[in-house]
């Protein structure tokens, strides 16, 4: 093969599996493969993915030097640190009077108060004696009330040198309106303490809320050293296999954008959401552009399954959100996590009750059907004693213990006092609703009605329960894409690089200046420039994207708005307030338009930068002769009940093709997962190879719905049924 192949890869690594899509820029190819991950040293699954997909492609890794064009990385190193509470030894410094500002915290009583009279805040992510406050005030406007204490904050430097405490977070009261006085403590702490890694709030969120602002601030100062030498460990690796040509690296971050190597490690924090956001972009995109604008994602991985909701072709974000008990008050993808992954362990609580996650045996041991030293059953462990899926993983590169994974049910079931298969079906019903719930979460506790999606599944354990969850939640039905354990890492070629930034400017609406707006918004933009910039993109390719919060006086918070491109005259702002009445009516079922009583605030003003790529281009495929049987290669028994073991036909993926229907039972196998059609199912193959699943009852009833939905231009033979 020539060297002048130009390839971009995408490589998403779980907790199982590493995930590795690449796509030939020149003739639009993409393929997909996967390897074990490998957690004791995450660098080394990586690269393995490498060579295996350029193996694929007939790229001789002497060669990758010139065929590489780009490296797109979604991680979960920052939010499993997070997720795992180990955020290290960390110091804080706050402004003069406000050391207790993570203990105030937010009332936020969890299950409601009757059920939390014992309830105590969690420990704070910073003891008290681990606080320290530095002298110096601005006001709301940035004006400066009292003088920077430039010897207190020597002090503090010192202080935390002696202690050894070199993991720092500073926020100082209306940082964000000026960001002089935190970012002089920083030189000082620089000069007194070089060994220190500092996060300034003025740079990690500059907007206001000091509860959150701080903590947001604080856990991207935790996760900054690890994610620093994971990514510095990856970029040397990555450029001793290129013979040092800098080939761009590009990380994956919660906003749903990239951000190259060298920039991410100064913003650690937007990477905690990394791979569930790629998830959700690519879903995304293969559901818009199969005909669907409005879907559930359910990405099902060994560890835990993720869940977010796509509104008119986009994910929805979220600046609410939060890993583990630790708030992060950055755009991201709105993201729900369930422990409802293969590896979810099945446990008998205390009282006798048979339960499944959230704790998860991982990639090492694993489940007991991989033979590795698993000691605890686990999903997939239950999948295979059901005949769900074959007796191996990756088409046969792994193969799996079956008499392991009956050995440790049996010994369940016992003490359950159950049968065997109806312990097994029991762990998948618990593990099916886990994930029924959080759909609900993201969908119904918004206000959106769950049966008005069609769920979008992915993932290597995604599509198992599909059915379970179409009659759970009647969902309209299932799209399930071609490849679904790589949907992540395709989602990481489907992305631009993206920086957001963020001023707070709070003023009501009638006292706003068009003047000085613009103004606010000219330098959000000009910073976005600049990093696009410094990311190699010429200014023709620059885009933006301009929004704001606004709320009504007087409430706590707020809904973000876009704001066109333009002057920003007076006619222009109201505009934007106009979309927020419309915004506030879609959300709360009501709005104050015309209420002189009730005044619009504006309250943070944002700017996207925003440098495209180009973009995969999915294909449409060729029917194939002959029928389904073409696509056969045997049969199994499997149970879908808990109770009776059917003869079930089984069909390799990769021989059916557009047109083609199933109906269950049967199991549909690939390469990275399996879909178990249930009795009552029904499959049909789009004209891009996407699996469209429904109940046979009501099979005509969606092919209407969803009919009315896709556009047009589509053409004749392309509708499917979900």
């Amino acid at each position: 093969m020539s060297g002048q192949r130009s390839i971009r890869v995408g490589i998403d690594t779980g907790g199982t599996f590493t995930d590795v899509v690449a796509f030939d820029e020149e003739s639009g190819e993409l393929v997909s493969t996967k390897v074990a991950s490998t957690p004791a040293d995450p660098a080394q699954g990586f690269l393995a993915g490498i060579d295996k997909v350029l193996d694929i492609l007939g790229i001789p890794r002497e060669q990758a030097s010139r065929a590489l064009s780009a490296v797109c990385h979604g991680t979960t190193v920052a939010t499993n640190q997070l997720l795992e509470g180990k955020v290290g030894v960390l110091g804080f410094i706050a402004s003069e009077g406000y050391e207790f500002i993570l203990e105030i915290a937010r009332q936020s009583v969890p299950d409601g108060y009757g059920n939390s009279y014992f309830w105590v805040k969690p420990e704070r992510i910073v003891p008290a004696d681990r606080v320290k406050t530095v002298g110096g005030r601005l006001d709301h406007t940035g004006v400066e009330v009292r003088p920077f204490d430039e010897a207190g904050a020597v002090e503090i430097a010192r202080w935390f040198k002696g202690k050894g405490i070199d993991t720092i977070g500073v926020c100082l009261l209306h940082s964000y309106a000026d960001p002089a006085h935190e970012q002089r403590m920083r030189d000082i702490l620089a000069a007194e303490h070089p060994a220190a890694v500092v996060s300034i709030s003025s740079e990690v969120l500059r907007e206001y809320r000091e509860y959150e602002r701080s903590m947001t601030t604080l856990v991207d100062a935790a996760v900054k050293p690890k994610v620093a030498g994971y990514v510095g460990a990856i970029k040397r690796r990555l450029d001793a296999l290129t013979d040092g040509r800098e080939v761009p690296f590009y990380v994956m971050k919660s906003n749903g954008g990239v951000l190259s190597a060298a920039e991410v490690v100064h913003q650690p924090i937007t990477t905690v959401l990394s791979g569930p956001a790629a998830g959700a972009l690519g879903a995304a995109m293969i559901a818009r552009n199969a005909g669907f604008a409005q879907v559930l994602t359910c990405d099902g991985g060994g560890t835990s399954t993720d869940v977010s909701v796509v509104l008119d072709g986009e994910p929805t974000l979220t600046t609410e959100g939060a890993v583990g008990a630790y708030p992060s008050k950055i755009p991201m993808i709105d993201v729900v996590t369930v422990g409802a992954g293969g590896g979810s362990i099945a446990w008998i609580s205390p009282e006798g009750a048979l339960k499944v996650g959230p704790k998860s045996a991982g990639a090492d041991p694993g489940p007991l059907c991989y033979g590795a030293g698993g000691a605890d059953v686990t999903i997939t462990d239950a999948h295979l004693v059901l005949g769900r899926i074959p007796p191996h993983l990756l088409g046969g590169e792994i193969p799996l213990d079956t008499a392991a994974a009956q050995a440790g049910l049996t010994k369940l079931a016992a003490e359950l006092g159950l049968e065997l298969a109806a312990c097994a079906n029991g762990v998948l019903e618990i593990s099916a609703w886990n994930q029924a719930n959080a759909l609900r979460q993201i969908t119904v506790q918004r206000g959106l009605d769950v049966r008005e999606f069609t769920l979008t599944t992915f993932g290597g354990s995604g599509s198992l329960l599909l059915c379970r969850l179409i009659d759970i939640l009647n969902l309209r039905g299932v799209l399930v894409p071609p490849d679904p354990g790589n949907v992540s890492a395709f989602g990481l070629l489907t992305v631009d690089v993206k920086n957001d930034y963020v001023q707070t400017a709070v003023a009501k609406h009638a006292e706003l200046d068009p003047a000085e707006v613009s103004a606010s918004f000219a330098a959000l933009t000009g910073q976005a420039a600049a990093a696009l910039e410094r990311e190699g993109f010429a200014q023709p390719q620059h885009r933006f994207l301009r929004s704001a919060d606004l709320r009504y006086f007087g409430q706590a918070f707020e809904v973000r708005v876009p704001v066109e491109e333009g002057e920003l005259t007076d006619q222009a702002l109201a505009g934007v307030a106009a979309a927020f009445h419309d915004a506030h009516r879609g959300l709360y079922g009501y709005d104050f338009r015309g209420q002189a009583s009730q005044q619009v605030e504006w309250v943070n003003l944002r700017v996207s930068g925003i440098g495209p790529i180009r973009r995969p281009e999915l294909r449409r495929h060729a029917a194939p002769a002959g029928d389904v049987e073409r696509a056969r290669t045997g049969t199994r028994d499997v149970c879908f009940d808990g109770r009776d073991y059917l003869p079930t036909p089984l069909y390799w993926r990769a021989d059916l093709g557009p047109g083609d229907v199933l109906a269950g039972p049967a199991v549909i196998e690939e390469f990275g997962s399996t879909v178990p059609l249930h009795p009552g199912f029904s499959a049909r193959l789009d004209d891009y190879a996407n699996l469209l699943i429904t109940r046979e009852a009501t099979a005509s009833e969606h092919r209407g719905a969803v009919s009315a939905e896709r556009p047009s231009e589509r053409g004749a033979g392309t509708e499917p049924t979900a």
